[in-house]
């Protein structure tokens, strides 16, 4: 579904993503880790269209997509979530699913003043596929509450179900356990799950939480100082001594400095 060929990102002399080159299967859920600052986000970033590279190139379904920007990749069926969501926080939340699909009729100034039985059918459309879409993710209890009043896992539940109101062909997540108590967190992988083995959804996921990234993922990709370090199966990658040495910077050449804060990760349990 993606194919990244020796995409690059400087970002004045900052060198953040380094000649990348990697592939992400369609139908599968891809897992992305890395310490902090490996370069995770920002290649995120490049393939969607929100930082454009400074080389290489991105294919979505066999078509040269490099530096397209967020908009026209939404509309070929790239979608991507954000560490914190990015609600429409005083919408209720079946608002905020029947605010996704592009050119509604509604937004055309012609068909609101002189075709308004057309704009009335399709919000009607809207809805009903929105409310199809909470009683997939047992969001329907919710389906009036503004969504800043969502859980942070609610949230994220809102969020996949955005995707769920176009024709996503692959979604890349972002940190979508960060905040999420267990429970919610269990919900959210079991609906990724159903995405793609119903749906025929294809998830590239970033996390930090090795349990959920064993859970979802094969293969996994791990990224260090902006390049690709190893990939495999999550049980290889846990194995993998150049992968703990990045983690625990015990002297990779992958390796970077601990920042102050950061911390150390445990083999098999990355932070």
């Amino acid at each position: 579904m993606i194919a990244v060929r020796g995409l690059d990102k400087w970002f004045g002399g900052i060198h953040a993503v380094r000649e990348v080159s990697l592939d992400i299967g369609r139908n599968t859920i891809t897992g992305l880790i890395g310490p902090n600052g490996a370069g995770k986000s920002t290649l995120f970033n490049v393939i969607a269209g929100l930082f454009a590279p400074t080389g290489g190139t991105v294919h979505l379904d066999g078509e040269d997509v490099t530096g397209l920007p967020p908009h026209t990749l939404f509309r070929r069926g790239l979608l991507r979530t954000f560490q914190l969501a990015q609600e429409f926080h005083s919408l209720p939340v079946r608002e905020n699913l029947m605010m996704v699909p592009p050119h509604q009729p509604g937004e055309n100034l012609f068909n609101a003043w002189f075709r308004p039985g057309a704009v009335a059918a399709h919000e009607a459309e809207l809805r009903d596929k929105a409310d199809e879409v909470l009683e997939f993710l047992t969001l329907s209890h919710l389906a009036n509450e503004r969504a800043e009043n969502l859980s942070g896992g609610q949230k994220k539940l809102l969020e996949l179900g955005r995707t769920m109101m176009v024709d996503a062909k692959i979604v890349f997540l972002d940190e979508v356990g960060a905040g999420v108590n267990r429970t919610l967190l269990g919900t959210i992988a079991e609906v990724i799950q159903r995405l793609q083995a119903e749906r025929g959804y294809t998830f590239c996921v970033i996390e930090h939480d090795m349990d959920f990234i064993a859970r979802l993922c094969d293969p996994v990709i791990v990224m260090a100082e902006g390049a690709v370090l190893a990939q495999g199966t999550s049980d290889e990658i846990m194995a993998n001594e150049h992968v703990i040495e990045a983690y625990l910077g015990t002297g990779s050449k992958h390796a970077r400095p601990k920042q102050a804060g950061e911390g150390a990760a445990r083999p098999g349990s990355p932070s």
